[in-house]
C-alpha cells in the first residue's frame, strides 16, 4: 500500500460562472415558483384554459431552461492543469495551451487585469470578484496564438498576454503549473515554497 497521498483534483472552476450562477438562480426560482403557484390558482378556479393564464404554464419551463443554461455554463467554465497542458474551457469550446508557451504565473488580485482602459468589461454582478486571488498565466508573445485565445475565452478572460482566471484556490493551481513548467520557465509569485518538480 502506498504511503504517498493521493493528489486532490487540480480542477478549478472559473469564477465568472459560478458568480452568473449565484446571482441569476433566485430568478431562476421565481420564475418556476410563481408559474407552479399561478397555474394551480387558475387550476383550481377552473380557468386554466384560458390563453391569459396559460401564459403561467411557460414560466415553469422558462425558469427550467434558463437554469439550466446558467448550470451548464458553470461546469463547462473551469481551468485545469494535464499532463499535455493547461485546459481552459469555455461554455461552448476549450483551449489546451502548452507549458512551452507559458512564461509565468501569478497569483494577484483579479483587479490587476482591469485597469481604466478595460473597466467597461467588469458586470456589476462581478465586481465582488475584483478583490478575490486570481490566477495570471502570461503566454508567449504570439499574436496568432493569442487571437485564437482571445477569441475562445473572450476578452474578459484574455488580457494582452495574460489569462486572467478567477478561482477559488489560485494558489493550488498556480502550484501546479509551476510543477509542470520547463525549470527554466517554472516560477509562482503567490507565496510559499515552490513544491519539487515532478519527476
Amino acid at each position: 500500500m502506498s504511503s504517498n497521498p493521493a493528489p486532490a483534483s487540480a480542477r478549478q472552476h472559473i469564477l465568472y460562472a459560478d458568480q452568473l450562477w449565484r446571482q441569476q438562480r433566485f430568478f431562476v426560482g421565481a420564475l418556476v415558483v410563481l408559474g407552479l403557484a399561478m397555474t394551480g390558482f387558475w387550476a383550481y378556479r377552473g380557468e386554466l384554459n384560458q390563453t391569459s393564464n396559460l401564459l403561467y404554464i411557460g414560466y415553469i419551463p422558462l425558469g427550467l431552461v434558463i437554469g439550466a443554461v446558467f448550470l451548464f455554463y458553470k461546469y463547462r467554465s473551469y481551468v485545469e492543469p494535464m499532463d499535455d497542458g493547461l485546459k481552459v474551457s469555455a461554455m461552448r469550446s476549450s483551449v489546451l495551451i502548452d507549458y512551452d508557451t507559458i512564461r509565468s504565473v501569478k497569483v494577484q488580485p483579479l483587479k490587476v487585469a482591469f485597469p481604466d482602459n478595460r473597466k467597461r468589461l467588469v458586470a456589476p454582478m462581478m465586481k465582488p470578484l475584483l478583490e478575490r486571488p486570481a490566477l495570471f498565466v502570461r503566454l508567449r508573445n504570439d499574436e496568432s496564438a493569442l487571437a485564437v485565445i482571445k477569441k475562445t475565452l473572450g476578452a474578459r478572460v484574455v488580457w494582452e498576454d495574460t489569462l486572467a482566471l478567477p478561482i477559488k484556490d489560485a494558489d493550488a493551481v498556480s502550484w501546479e503549473i509551476s510543477s509542470r513548467l520547463p525549470e527554466r520557465l517554472g516560477q509562482n509569485q503567490g507565496g510559499g515554497r515552490r513544491r519539487k518538480r515532478r519527476r
